[in-house]
């Protein structure tokens, strides 16, 4: 399966057009792909951060109400807590 690219124009300044090259130049690798990874790694961590976002907002509006925890787990979790302070696992 090959993967389709395309061209993006990104204009960049001197010192960052400077530093990439001489880092394309260190790695052995085309600066194209340094930021081809660069805008991927950025992207999974925007992704991450939205989802820490979304899930932390979630947990914010249940949080009192029955979506909050069930009594059941909640009642394990504390059990294996003190379970763990006292040694047992």
């Amino acid at each position: 399966m090959s993967t389709a690219f395309h061209n993006m124009h990104v204009p960049l300044s001197t010192d960052i057009h400077t530093r990439l090259k001489a880092e394309a130049k260190r790695s052995g690798q085309p600066a194209t792909v340094l930021v081809r990874e660069a805008i991927e790694t950025w992207l999974v961590e925007r992704e991450k951060a939205a989802l820490h976002h979304a899930i932390a907002h979630y947990a914010q509006a249940v949080a009192g109400t029955s979506d909050d925890l069930d009594a059941d787990v909640e009642k394990a979790g504390v059990e294996r807590l003190l379970d763990s302070e006292r040694g047992k696992t």
